[in-house]
């Protein structure tokens, strides 16, 4: 037996999760409820997972899962409970949040165009046209700043756990640390994946892959125009 306000927040997750395929976050659940404080919504979450209603899932960046539904739901209530409120032009955040009082984080998905093709091996003509949309969780993101997404042509950063086909997710820089995997731009004019190196003025890309040789080039003919942040493979 659920009270209203566990009853209203199962059927807010439950909404949101069937609209945005994840749920909704925990200022999202607080505001929705009407609730002062945080803390209330705490007691809401661990009462619905003590009556199994709903999972923290800690092998999946800490979200929730919805494990059953009690039978009004799915008779009609949810349509007469609570609707979700927008927080944004989008409707949802794009960053997932983590709250020490409530212990898990809640993931939300962002929309990041796909820029098209990558080069992992030979580079490419430079990439500037969205070729379609591809939904990310919010958690793969880095906090503050621009996102955008590439598809990976070739092998050669395959020793870093990227192969040819998957979509790799930029975070838009143009600073980077030695090591970091980046989106470089050689001569303005042609995009590849690899590793940077500064050494003695000049930019050198490493490939993961032994096939394919380091390139040394002056550190005015390359521009970093973002870091490498999260992956996404389809099988």
């Amino acid at each position: 037996m659920l009270t209203k306000k566990q009853l209203d927040l199962l059927v807010f997750i439950h909404k949101r999760m069937q609209r945005d395929g994840v749920p909704p976050s925990f200022d999202e659940m607080k505001e929705a409820l009407d609730l002062r404080s945080k803390s209330g919504i705490h007691r809401l979450i661990t009462a619905l997972e003590e009556r199994g209603f709903i999972r923290r899932l800690a092998h999946r960046a800490r979200a929730i899962e919805i494990v059953k539904l009690p039978d009004s739901i799915s008779s009609g209530a949810a349509d007469n409970n609570v609707t979700p409120r927008k927080t944004g032009a989008g409707g949802s955040s794009s960053q997932g949040r983590r709250d020490g009082s409530l212990g898990f984080e809640v993931l939300h998905a962002m929309e990041l165009p796909v820029m098209g093709r990558i080069a992992a091996g030979v580079p490419i003509a430079a990439i500037s046209d969205v070729s379609h949309h591809i939904a990310v969780p919010g958690s793969m993101l880095s906090r503050g700043g621009d996102h955008f997404a590439l598809e990976v042509n070739g092998d050669s950063m395959i020793e870093a756990g990227i192969n040819d086909g998957d979509v790799v997710i930029i975070r838009e820089t143009s600073t980077a640390d030695n090591g970091d995997i980046v989106v470089a731009l050689v001569e303005e004019k042609e995009a590849t994946l690899k590793r940077l190196f500064r050494r003695d003025g000049n930019v050198e890309l490493v490939a993961a892959n032994p096939a394919y040789p380091p390139r040394l080039l002056a550190a005015d003919k390359v521009r970093v125009q973002g870091r490498l942040v999260g992956l996404i493979r389809s099988y």
